[in-house]
């Protein structure tokens, strides 16, 4: 790491969540699940092989986001290295590709994000909430990687 930079977090998946993150994946798959609910589907960057896990995604002034509330999980590197992907609810599969936002761009994202999804992420944002002033969400970005996505057709 170069100078001054920020150490990235990642905020570790435990037992529990791993097998809710597997029920929902399977409800998901089914088209059971809904709010924005999909399944991610993005190559891994060392293994080549797909992976998938359940993801938020967020439609806001035309256009939709991807934002990782623990962090430097797997699939954002693996979203970063493979620079798209697809996202599956049901029997339809959407290819995407997607665009990382620098910090100073992701407050204009994360509160609609904190708005839509606080019941589920809460935990993972420091206690800062949508409403939070903006020097708070400007102080949390760097820990929550997100990234504009387009469908390809």
């Amino acid at each position: 790491m170069a100078g001054n930079e920020t150490p990235r977090r990642y905020i570790e998946i435990d037992r529990s969540t791993r097998i809710m993150n597997k029920l929902v994946a399977g409800l998901t798959k089914l088209g059971l699940r809904s709010k924005g609910l999909h399944l991610l589907i993005v190559r891994g960057r060392t293994s080549g092989e797909l992976r998938s896990t359940p993801v938020g995604v967020l439609d806001h002034d035309g256009q939709r986001y991807l934002v990782a509330p623990r962090g430097e999980t797997q699939w954002v590197r693996n979203l970063r290295a493979a620079g798209g992907g697809q996202l599956r609810l049901g029997r339809r599969t959407d290819r995407f590709t997607a665009v990382e936002l620098p910090d100073d761009a992701k407050p204009a994202v994360l509160r609609p994000y904190l708005k839509v999804w606080k019941m589920d992420v809460a935990a993972f944002f420091d206690g800062v909430g949508a409403d939070a002033p903006e020097d708070e969400l400007r102080r949390i970005a760097p820990n929550h990687p997100v990234f504009r996505i387009a469908t390809v057709h």
